[in-house]
């Protein structure tokens, strides 16, 4: 047996999986400190459905811990940032664009350094190991604690970030954390370096509430594998969660569309996930959400590593109605007690769908007087909306199936007009934490080669073993490794017939009869 717990800004929703049946499932309320809330959601699944701590295999989390610490601005480490790109790169200095509040979070010390490579990988100048000593020697006296190191095409040759890291770590010793940008960021070297200093700043929060989660969790009797929800919807054990946090920060809209393509058994579509707050509207290609092909804005901070393609609306059970309209202001985990159904005095989308007898949720007394001319004029804007979100996320006029999951599906007409029927799967209601607990791992490779005349077919397949062997060792078993995203792009600014690779591996871990 196995675990998925998703954690939600609203809500958090467990499920107890054997093999792919559903045993049981829990929705509850999300508790401000999320390592209590997630025991308490443990605790619950218990109640539900009594099983043994000691049978489950592994557990399965996804969590909004990571991103809410950036967009708060709270409990970042002390952050500086090295570039390796010197002479060029200067007039971009690192934390350009970043809002004013997070470079004083995370004090941000940055420093420019001689290096870096050419697009085919030739060297732009050597790193100069003194001028790196130099620079930290001044961490060291303003209390850096985790570093960021980029270099100019490192995701084609990572040497010189690698060279750099050994030398600041002989500087400032083993206690402070080293991010590499060709480790977590694509190309682009603005936003992958903007990536790896928000990963940086999150390396102690996130080794503090990782070894936090697995002694509560081994103290309730859990002694199983502990994994984490990754944006592309796979997952990472617990030491790559501490190395790399920032991969956590969309695990709730991609569990949602993984569990989305389990209980409805599609594996092209797109799905709604309506929460308290939100809905966010995704596409799956092939069992898994469609990535954001252009720079991703977190928190006001441009960058560019693996997110998904989601539009959010602020559509959700707890959203406020005021007239015909409806968000984005919510109530959010405070539905009950602040809906009218609970005996409250706030007028929710909950409320409406109670009165439309599209949900049974408190007292549907408590409604009755709600106007059926109102009620109606806000489900047709709800619809209105939400099938205006769906119709541009459509990259073709070829029809595309809507499935509806979250605590708040309910929301949703059985059909969105020219966009046809929509679907409302078994266990719509906890598909995050079926998401969540699908046992898949990846691995990617997202590269500029140049391609010479009669090797192209030797180049993808390079490629794609390399694909493949990351997959393997983030602890997929071989013989279920498959490649299930494949993209090729001519660069035609670039000489010697450059063209971008990226390629994506998933295989499956062995969680079920192991320990």
């Amino acid at each position: 047996m196995r675990i998925g717990i998703d954690v939600g800004g609203t809500n958090t929703d467990a499920v107890l999986m054997d093999g792919s049946t559903v045993l049981a499932g829990i929705k509850q309320n999300t508790m401000e400190d999320v390592t209590e809330g997630i025991i308490a959601a443990l605790s619950a699944l218990q109640n539900k459905h009594s099983f043994d701590p000691s049978e489950v295999n592994a557990i399965m989390v996804g969590t909004t811990h990571f991103i809410n610490a950036l967009v708060e601005a709270r409990q970042l480490a002390p952050t500086a940032a090295i570039r390796l790109g010197l002479p060029a790169t200067a007039s971009l200095p690192p934390f350009v664009g970043w809002p004013d509040r997070l470079v004083e979070a995370v004090k941000g010390r940055s420093y420019l350094a001689h290096g870096g490579h050419e697009f085919d990988g030739r060297l732009i100048s050597p790193i100069d190991k003194d001028e790196l000593r130099r620079a930290a020697s001044d961490m060291s006296e303003h209390g850096v604690q985790s570093v960021a190191i980029s270099s100019v095409f490192s995701p084609i040759n990572d040497e010189l970030e690698q060279a750099a890291k050994e030398v600041i770590r002989g500087e400032l010793g083993p206690e402070v954390s080293i991010s590499l940008s060709s480790e977590i960021g694509r190309m682009g070297l603005l936003e992958r370096e903007n990536a790896t200093i928000i990963n940086a700043a999150l390396r102690e929060l996130a080794d503090s509430i990782i070894g936090g989660l697995t002694k509560r969790l081994a103290t309730s009797g859990y002694n199983c594998n502990l994994y984490l929800s990754q944006n592309d919807g796979t997952l990472m054990d617990v030491e790559d969660a501490r190395r790399y946090p920032v991969a956590t920060f969309a695990s709730g809209p991609t569990n949602s569309m993984r569990g989305a393509a389990v209980t409805s058994g599609l594996s092209t579509c797109a799905v709604v996930d309506v929460g308290g707050t939100t809905s966010d509207v995704g596409v799956l290609t092939n069992g898994f959400p469609r990535e954001a092909t252009t720079e991703v804005t977190v928190a006001g901070i441009r960058t560019n590593f693996r997110m998904p393609d989601v539009l959010s609306i602020g559509i959700g059970g707890g959203s406020l109605v005021n007239g015909a309209e409806v968000g984005p202001e919510s109530v959010g985990y405070q539905l009950n007690p602040k809906a009218l159904v609970f005996g409250g005095s706030t007028l929710t989308a909950t409320d409406i769908a109670v009165a439309s007898g599209r949900a049974e949720i408190g007292d549907p007394d408590k409604v009755a007087h709600l106007e059926t001319s109102m009620v109606n004029a806000v489900l047709e804007r709800i619809s209105e909306r939400i099938a205006d979100t769906v119709d541009r996320m459509r990259t073709t006029p070829d029809p595309l199936p809507v499935v509806a999951v979250g605590g708040g599906a309910f929301l949703l007409p059985d059909s969105l007009g020219e966009l046809g029927e929509v679907l409302r799967p078994e266990n719509a209601g906890v598909a995050n934490a079926i998401g969540a607990a699908i046992a898949q791992v990846s691995g990617e490779i997202d590269r500029v080669y140049s391609i010479k005349d009669g090797q192209r077919d030797s180049v993808i397949e390079e490629a794609q073993e390399e694909a493949r062997v990351r997959a393997i060792e983030a602890g997929a078993t071989p013989g279920s490794v498959s490649i299930v995203e494949f993209d090729e792009v001519p660069i035609p600014y670039l000489p010697g017939n450059s063209t971008r690779v990226r390629v994506k591996a998933v295989g499956d871990l062995p969680v079920e009869g192991t320990k």
